[in-house]
């Protein structure tokens, strides 16, 4: 990551429009769970926890202490129950079951939780280990709130359909649990709720009024005040020619190659690395339920070369072994890999648990697992008798 900027820096690739770097996110309003305060060590706003100006602010709002230290990721959270710090866990929206890292050791310490509560839309695998599932609106055509997308633009979101059975929006269930215990928190309304948040993002979000977001449909942050436009364009102040506008230069940051931790050698000789398809979400929770003409089977993606070497045919059942599991899939031949390269998708568990091989460690500056950096075998399987795939463009 910190490679890439500095590659947009050095080629002058930033603050002008048609440039830039482009962050593909695998969900939308990525960007604005970050924004609400769900990254560690930032509160709503992106205001540092260390910024006390800020900090006291967001505590005589709240009307309690907000500690300075920051929170666990997600990475830490599954190190912090192995270690039998955190016994309780209520997991909003997630399904770290399926799309955890090194997923058989992550069900384990999941289950031996003293207490899980799960929200959601759907009865997910992390939801059936629960102790609790609260039904969740889908709050994206169920209930009114805001999105934010990668360009920092935040748009309305409008109620379409009622929720089925006892699902309720998530902010109506957290009230409900703070009544529960022993505060009055009522039922605000998604605009309230907002209007808290713009009370207190004074930089980014003081000047998006829900009528303003109607009336331009959609503004980007910052926008601080009521008649400020937004900004379409971050960091145009590198190229004034005004010393007082152009500030300081940008930082460059100093990268050190770092090698997989997961390291390739004669027992695991082959790269797995982890791929996204456009037409499924993370762990196919809200996109497996339907069919797609985009849609394809789950196979390992590998190179001719390595089938050939391997002795396996297109569309041949093999294990695949890793330093954690073993699943089983079909071969599919892909002419975009190179040889000791091949790839999963981690939408179809159902079909190949992708996540049983996948690396836990996590890298120290994102908190991100090694899912893209797999050492693997693979071994051909006893003929079972069963059928095979089609060969590609059979």
């Amino acid at each position: 990551m910190f490679a890439l900027i500095n590659l947009a820096l050095l080629t002058g690739h930033v603050g002008r429009y048609g440039s830039g770097l482009v962050p593909l996110r695998g969900q939308n309003n990525v960007q604005g769970g970050g924004d609400m305060g769900a990254i560690p060590a930032k509160l709503p706003g992106g205001y540092d926890l260390g910024d006390e100006t800020a900090r006291a602010r967001f505590e005589a709002a709240w009307g309690v202490p907000v500690s300075p230290r920051p929170g666990m990721h997600l990475s830490q959270m599954f190190e912090a129950m192995e270690a039998g710090t955190l016994r309780t866990l209520y997991c909003i929206g997630e399904n770290p079951a399926e799309s955890e890292a090194n997923a058989a050791h992550a069900r384990h310490l999941l289950e031996s939780l003293d207490h899980l509560v799960v929200q959601d839309i759907f009865r997910t695998a992390t939801a059936e280990l629960a102790d609790v599932v609260l039904p969740a609106a889908a709050d994206w055509c169920e209930y009114e709130g805001t999105v934010t997308n990668s360009e920092r633009r935040v748009q309305r979101v409008r109620k379409a359909i009622d929720p089925p059975g006892q699902a309720r929006p998530d902010t109506h269930i957290i009230c409900a649990i703070a009544d529960r215990l022993g505060h009055d928190w009522g039922e605000p309304t998604a605009e309230q709720v907002w209007d808290e948040l713009r009370s207190l993002s004074l930089d980014w979000h003081h000047g998006m009024s829900y009528a303003r977001l109607d009336e331009h449909g959609g503004l980007q942050w910052p926008c601080p005040t009521l008649d400020h436009p937004g900004t379409p364009l971050m960091h145009a102040r590198l190229w004034s020619d005004d010393p007082a506008e152009l500030g300081r230069p940008a930082p460059f940051t100093a990268v050190e190659h770092v090698p997989p931790v997961d390291a390739l050698d004669e027992d695991f000789p082959i790269r797995l690395t982890t791929v996204r398809l456009l037409d499924a979400y993370n762990s196919g929770v809200q996109s497996g339920g339907y069919s797609s003409p985009m849609r394809r089977r789950e196979s390992l993606r590998i190179d001719r070369e390595d089938a050939a070497r391997l002795g396996i045919a297109d569309g041949e059942r093999v294990r695949v072994v890793s330093r954690r599991g073993a699943v089983e899939a079909p071969v599919a031949l892909d002419p975009s890999l190179r040889p000791g390269l091949a790839s999963f998708t981690p939408h179809f568990s159902e079909e190949v648990d992708t996540n049983v091989l996948t690396n836990d460690a996590w890298d120290p500056k994102s908190g991100t697992s090694e899912f893209k950096a797999t050492a693997i075998r693979i071994e051909k399987l006893a003929d079972s008798g069963e059928p095979r795939l089609p060969a590609a463009g059979s």
